[in-house]
């Protein structure tokens, strides 16, 4: 009979989590600064904005209907500058770095299920539909007071410690994109030890 989490005598779980200038974090925090910019200005914004980055370079794009008044280019420099990537010296300089806004209005076809059709809103909510749809699904634990399962709250935590230390100085030579990595031994769904980095590597090895 095949182990389960729950029956396993032993079973290495890992996680990992990223500082605020890991390229997929950077790509995020300036999507939700758009986000955050249109709804400011105008709670009826209609956003799908994606970014992406490479070394001295900014893409955004996607559809955005606003009435909002946004400078993307500066606003995309500001997060990044915020980030702490403000000189070349460190890999990438939001005062320096290429910002292309490829940003269009909502595609009429998506458009056209969102938009209030209806003269009272209750019948508006009615027949109002969704735009871009996706589904997404999670779970709490009682490991953690984050309800997290321990790996991915430490790793959490250690990410959140490293910006700290590198932003008050205590280790001034660190930058910005940072990532760590928690391997947890459970016995039983239950957990029981933090797994040293070089036990880690031989399980993936063995496997």
């Amino acid at each position: 009979m095949s182990s389960t989490f729950m029956t396993a005598p032993s079973l290495m779980f890992t996680s990992e989590s990223v500082t605020e200038g890991h390229p997929d974090k950077m790509c995020d925090q300036i999507s939700d600064a758009v986000v955050d910019a249109c709804l400011e200005q105008d709670p009826m914004s209609r956003i799908a904005c994606e970014t992406a980055v490479k070394t001295g370079f900014v893409l955004l794009l996607g559809e955005i209907t606003t009435d909002a008044a946004i400078n993307y280019d500066s606003l995309v420099r500001e997060v990044v500058k915020d980030i702490g990537f403000d000189n070349s010296e460190k890999g990438f300089d939001g005062n320096t770095c290429a910002v292309q806004v490829a940003v269009a209005q909502q595609s009429l076809d998506i458009a056209v299920g969102v938009d209030a059709v209806a003269d009272d809103e209750e019948s508006m909510i009615k027949s109002t539909g969704a735009g871009d749809q996706g589904m997404m699904f999670g779970f709490a634990c009682n490991e953690t007071e984050s309800l997290m399962p321990l790996p991915i709250d430490l790793a959490h935590r250690l990410s959140r410690r490293l910006a700290e230390v590198r932003k008050n100085g205590e280790l001034a030579w660190l930058r910005p994109d940072g990532k760590s990595q928690v391997t947890i031994e459970y016995a039983k769904g239950e957990v029981s030890r933090v797994a040293r980095s070089e036990e880690h590597t031989s399980e993936l090895q063995s496997h």
